[in-house]
């Protein structure tokens, strides 16, 4: 059984084709790291080095995964959705499909509306000359003086 979850193309280095057994053997047992290591041909305690070595692919596959069971996911929302009929663990369904849409980059957007009215415009007034600014010192001064 080939990996169809792993592209070849993501990979940085060259798997051995023990550590490729090992990919395949996750999916055939759905995610069980010590069975896909015995079935891989390493030994049974052997799965925690094989997991260290091959953890960005692991994590690859686990994406492609969750992305191959998203339509599923989609779906399973519209179907609750839709139904009339009592489903068994309703709850615990809607939370793993909606898990899934989150994990795998579907979730709903969150807009923000800002509406912005403005009463009043700015108004710039021109650069004082540096002789009227020291008329209009000139003038405050007098009329504290006059106070």
């Amino acid at each position: 059984m080939t990996n169809t979850y792993l592209a070849p193309q993501k990979r940085n280095k060259t798997l051995t084709d023990k550590q490729q057994k090992f990919l395949d053997s996750l999916i055939e047992t759905n995610g069980n790291p010590k069975e896909a290591a015995v079935l891989a041909g390493y030994s049974g305690g052997n799965h925690y080095q094989v997991i260290a070595a091959l953890k960005d692919e692991i994590i690859d596959l686990a994406t492609n995964v969750l992305a191959n069971s998203a339509p599923e996911a989609a779906f399973k929302l519209v179907e609750i959705m839709n139904t009339n009929r009592p489903i068994s663990q309703i709850g615990n369904k809607l939370q793993a499909a909606q898990a899934i849409l989150d994990r795998v980059g579907v979730v709903k957007k969150e807009r923000l509306d800002v509406n912005h009215n403005i009463g009043s415009g700015v108004f710039i007034l021109p650069e004082k000359r540096k002789g009227e600014l020291i008329d209009l010192q000139k003038k405050e001064e007098i009329e504290q003086e006059e106070e």
